[in-house]
């Protein structure tokens, strides 16, 4: 069976980058009228990708570590994601642009779930509940968080209740 993998995307985020797509377009226009549409996408497509490549290397590491469940790697991966956002924050706060990226989240949010739900495949609860307290102490919204603090306290009394 496969990892989840949950993406929300921002839809306001959507926006500056058509505006990108219509600058690559507009500079097409003054370069090839007839294929600008073509290569303003291919451009758009290369810088996104690169981008994503580049800046979120160790989110996209961990990603690739859950993937082949190999926990304790992912782990080391996204504590270096959420450092890396940490002391730039303004490139996770403009991930539209820096990244072109659209999820809801931001990279240092995603980090600390992710750390959380690594810990929880690998049984060390009491690990999974520090990251998902530590999103929520950083990102009080986070539902992801939210329910999976729920889910734990319910486990936890379900087995207290059955070693009575």
């Amino acid at each position: 069976m496969s990892t989840p993998v949950v993406r929300r995307v921002n839809w306001w985020s959507v926006v500056p980058q058509i505006a990108v797509f219509a600058l690559f377009w507009f500079l097409w226009q003054l370069i090839d009228p007839e294929r600008a549409i073509l290569f303003a996408a291919i451009t758009h497509f290369v810088l996104s990708v690169g981008l994503r490549q580049i800046v979120g290397r160790y989110h996209r590491q961990g990603m690739n570590h859950v993937k082949s469940k190999n926990y304790e790697a992912a782990i080391e991966a996204f504590e270096k994601s959420y450092v890396f956002f940490s002391e730039n924050e303004w490139v996770d706060r403009y991930r539209f642009l820096t990244m072109m990226s659209s999820s809801q989240m931001c990279y240092r949010e995603m980090a600390l779930t992710n750390i959380a739900f690594c810990y929880s495949q690998l049984d060390k609860l009491e690990q999974t509940k520090v990251y998902y307290e530590r999103a929520l102490a950083e990102f009080p919204n986070n539902a992801l968080a939210i329910t999976a603090l729920e889910m734990l306290e319910d486990g936890e009394e379900e087995n207290f209740e059955k070693k009575r």
